[in-house]
């Protein structure tokens, strides 16, 4: 299957991106990156590869080893154009995350927007983590107006991980942490048809999931759609996105 990963050029985060391309390809997919402009080259935040503050708070060793094996793939640097993207030609489409202030290129792009919007009509797997699902969130339903989000469940990246983080390192990074002056589970919410929609999972601060251990990880699947917080969900995200495709037809 085809898989269809939207990049901004700059500041995706490591594990979110890394992780599920390594677990999608291994499984025998193709996953195709798709850049504002064709054939850009991604970079991911600089500081998750080396560490946010005094070398920690970044990728945990091995998804930094798969994105080592990502910026090695031949695939990697031939990037489509979000305008040239062709929903019906892929079978699921993954939005990943990143905080740092460069993923607005990514998160308000109305162009992408509009690409998710059409690959929603669908019905094909549609994967979301952390500040990912802000792209659906602000896509309309052409046929409502209303957010792709709206009746649908989901969680994102929780207020409280995103308020801890910027206060841990505010005094250091200033707004790093806060990409936008909403929160992005406010925003998230506001979507939403109820605010009982919003799944924020079990409370976690810095226990990650691991590719043996899920218990520390959350996602929420409704549908065809599913969602995680952050990177600590990723091995689980990427497993249970597999499932999705497993289950759905081939474009």
């Amino acid at each position: 299957m085809r898989i269809l990963m939207p990049l901004p050029d700059h500041d995706f985060d490591v594990t979110e991106v890394a992780v599920p391309w390594k677990m999608l390809t291994e499984a025998g997919h193709e996953v195709v990156v798709a850049t504002e402009r064709r054939g850009t080259v991604p970079a991911a935040d600089p500081k998750l590869l080396d560490g946010v503050l005094f070398g920690k708070l970044g990728a945990e060793p091995e998804p930094r080893e798969f994105y080592r094996r990502l910026v090695a793939d031949p695939g990697f640097r031939g990037a489509v154009a979000w305008a040239d993207v062709v929903p019906e030609e892929y079978d699921g489409l993954l939005l990943a995350g990143g905080h740092a202030p460069r993923m607005r290129q990514y998160l308000g792009s109305e162009v992408l927007q509009r690409k998710a919007a059409a690959f929603w009509r669908l019905a094909r797997p549609v994967a979301a983590i952390c500040h990912g699902p802000l792209v659906l969130a602000r896509a309309q339903d052409p046929e409502t107006g209303r957010s792709l989000l709206h009746g649908r469940r989901t969680t994102c990246l929780p207020r409280y991980l995103e308020r801890s983080a910027h206060l841990l390192t505010a005094w250091r990074l200033g707004r790093y942490y806060r990409t936008y002056p909403a929160y992005v589970e406010d925003e998230i919410t506001a979507a939403l048809a109820s605010p009982a929609d919003f799944r924020r999972g079990p409370r976690t601060v810095s226990r990650r999931g691991t590719a043996t251990d899920h218990g520390p990880a959350y996602v929420v699947e409704d549908g065809t759609y599913l969602s995680a917080r952050w990177p600590g969900d990723a091995y689980l995200f990427a497993e249970r996105f597999l499932a999705l495709l497993e289950r759905a037809p081939r474009a």
